[in-house]
């Protein structure tokens, strides 16, 4: 059986940085904190709508994630709507970005990194300029 959709991505951070990541999803992205099994480990999940496509997990005693460490990891993407007031809040927030546009389609990208400096990717169906 094939794989059909994308369910979740985590973020494992010490508990600092996790808070930030929480604030800078919610705030920035547009993603709101929402219900949460009751796992044995502390965590938020976020919502786009009905759906908790983020999980913040707080780092377990002894690990570590340390910035620099090898990944292929580059970016998640969110489907968004609104680039004006998407642009005009991270203006706001101090937050620069990459404006790119999709050949052959009307989509629009912007292009942000997280507290943690994790690329992040916001899609808008039509160029609003």
């Amino acid at each position: 059986m094939p794989a059909v959709g994308l369910n979740h991505y985590n973020l494992r951070a010490p508990r600092e940085l996790m808070e930030r990541l929480r604030g800078f999803y919610c705030d920035a992205v547009g993603l709101s904190v929402g219900a949460r099994p009751p796992f044995n480990s502390f965590g938020y999940w976020l919502y786009a709508g009905d759906q908790p496509v983020l999980h913040l997990s707080e780092t377990r005693a002894g690990q570590s994630h340390a910035a620099g460490t090898a990944t292929t990891f580059d970016h998640a993407a969110f489907t968004c709507v609104g680039r004006a007031e998407f642009e005009a809040r991270l203006a706001r927030m101090g937050i620069s970005f990459q404006t790119a546009h999709v050949p052959g389609t009307t989509q629009v990208q912007l292009f942000i990194s997280d507290p943690a400096g994790n690329g992040v990717e916001l899609n808008f169906a039509e160029d609003e300029s």
